[in-house]
């Protein structure tokens, strides 16, 4: 008995600070995240598809301690923002919500990538990572970049992601 009430408290505290934040970021209504943070294809906040994938199996050891060696200079990011156009925005959308055009029939839906970059579990390998190997490891639409960009502009790309409003 003890149990389910202490299970009721921590669950409606984890509801009360989900909502606080959704308000914070103006998303009422819409989940955590966006676009339903339980939804079956994945949020526009983030790839729950991923998040889990990570969760089970980790970052690939290829990219696991990757640390971004480039200084958020405007050089730098604005590289990354033209990588960004040429490659990212037709699905993550101009400003990483996860709204291109090219992404509205995808499942799982592209990320929101501009809210979902300054997030904790957003670390420079997990980004990077993801650029570099895309939908591959997780089952999803996204190319691999690995052969695309180098791996200077995949930092540049990087940087440019967490700039993004």
């Amino acid at each position: 008995m003890r149990f389910l009430a202490w299970s009721i408290v921590a669950a409606s505290l984890l509801m009360a600070a989900t909502f606080s934040l959704a308000q914070m970021h103006g998303m009422q209504g819409r989940g955590m995240m966006g676009g339903g943070m339980m939804g079956g294809d994945g949020t526009r906040g983030m790839s729950m598809t991923r998040h889990r994938y990570v969760m089970r199996h980790g970052i690939d050891s290829l990219y696991a301690s990757k640390t971004n060696p480039l200084q958020p200079t405007a050089n730098n990011t604005q590289a990354g923002r033209q990588s960004y156009e040429l490659y990212c925005a037709s699905c993550h959308g101009p400003s990483g919500r996860g709204d291109g055009p090219a992404g509205e029939n995808l499942n799982p839906r592209p990320t929101n990538i501009a809210a979902f970059s300054k997030m904790p579990m957003a670390s420079d390998a997990y980004l990077y990572w993801t650029i570099a190997e895309g939908g591959s490891p997780v089952g999803s639409a996204m190319p691999p970049f690995k052969d695309a960009l180098d791996e200077t502009q995949i930092w540049q790309l990087i940087l440019s992601l967490r700039q993004m409003e």
